[in-house]
């Protein structure tokens, strides 16, 4: 990625959050608030350590869910079922994790592939029929939305519930060997030491390593550049050899089980079960979070850091006597306008093909 198209992937998000906060002090306004003392409230609760690192804990999530959203967009696959990918893929790793009783390491690492795999195939099944049976991808991954919160449903009071606890709708807990450690201690050993009362999830290190994925993926290896051409041009890439129905079956696979993954920032790291108190909304954050940083890795870092840095400074509106739900109309507002512009530059883009497709036919003609 050049200097261009980093400032092209970092302007969006500043657009979008200027286009939200004009949104949110005119909402303000109307309710009697002054929208200067509003955001004021909501940086002051992002000036503690133990806000920022929550911050970072938040960021690190909607980045790892923004990335598995980008790798469908840069195909044009616009898979809005990574809510219930995740939300499936945490279910059966939850009763996984708190099932087994082998070594820590052991039981980590299954954990965290049983929940890429579950994402990966509830991904991919509406990524088969779309191709056998040229069902729309986003009416099959609504539809798999759907299956996945009745099954979630059923299982979690029958099958996967923890009979230890006859209260509440949850997967046994997961032991304290088997979750993923905090960096706290590895900070301390660079100089850096944290409030006994916050931690950073090792989390964080998981999604700068799927950042990293997803670059060399996207632009340095074969598999991207024929993401990227189909992306750009399904039939000029069937012609130069790819083959269009693997490619969105391999696409879907990754995106899904990055959607799994994303949910083990929740499992691993902070409830240790699912069940009724687990965040129902990732996969929406996610959309807004691809589309703000538009498909890039820094954009996306961008944007994910934006979104959760929203999401926990609304919680300081209290103090100020307003309601949080200010912050959800930010974040509404950020998807709204991300939507938009998303359709604005694919629309730029289209037509800037078709320009070109018509030049090149007229020098053709010209030369012949």
């Amino acid at each position: 990625m050049n200097l261009k198209n980093i400032m092209r992937s970092l302007s969006t998000p500043l657009i979008v959050i200027g286009v939200a906060a004009l949104v949110a002090s005119i909402a303000l306004l109307l309710a009697g608030h002054n929208p200067l003392s509003a955001f004021s409230a909501m940086l002051d609760n992002l000036s503690s350590a133990d806000n920022l690192v929550t911050v970072a804990n938040y960021a690190s999530r909607y980045y790892v869910m923004g990335v598995a959203v980008a790798f469908g967009f840069k195909m044009n696959l616009f898979n809005i079922g990574t809510n219930g990918q995740y939300q499936v893929a945490a279910l059966f790793a939850g009763a996984l994790g708190g099932w087994l009783r082998l070594p820590g390491p052991i039981n980590l690492v299954l954990i965290l592939i049983v929940a890429v795999g579950v994402g990966s195939l509830w991904a991919v099944i509406p990524g088969v029929l779309m191709v056998s049976r040229k069902v729309n991808i986003v009416v099959g991954t609504i539809m798999m939305n759907g299956i996945a919160a009745g099954l979630i449903g059923y299982l979690l009071r029958t099958n996967f519930r923890d009979v230890n606890d006859r209260l509440t709708a949850h997967t046994p807990t997961i032991p304290e060997n088997s979750r993923i450690p905090q960096l706290n201690s590895v900070l301390k050993l660079i100089g850096i030491h944290l409030p006994d009362t916050t931690s950073l999830h090792g989390f964080f290190v998981i999604a700068v390593a799927a950042g990293i994925m997803f670059y060399v993926v996207v632009y340095r290896s074969r598999f991207g550049f024929d993401l990227l051409a189909s992306g750009r041009n399904a039939n000029a890439a069937r012609v130069s050899g790819v083959h269009p129905k693997t490619m969105v079956i391999r696409t879907m696979a990754l995106s899904g089980g990055l959607a799994g993954l994303a949910g083990m920032s929740v499992l691993l790291c902070q409830q240790f079960e699912y069940g009724d108190r687990f965040p129902l909304q990732l996969g929406f954050a996610g959309i807004s979070v691809a589309l703000l940083g538009r498909n890039s890795p820094i954009g996306i870092a961008f944007s994910a850091t934006a979104m959760a840095a929203i999401e926990q400074g609304a919680r300081g509106l209290v103090t100020a006597n307003i309601p949080q739900e200010i912050g959800q109309i930010v974040q509404g507002t950020l998807l709204v306008v991300a939507v938009i512009m998303y359709e604005l530059a694919n629309r730029r883009n289209q037509t800037r093909m078709i320009k070109e497709s018509a030049l090149a036919m007229t020098v053709e003609t010209s030369a012949s």
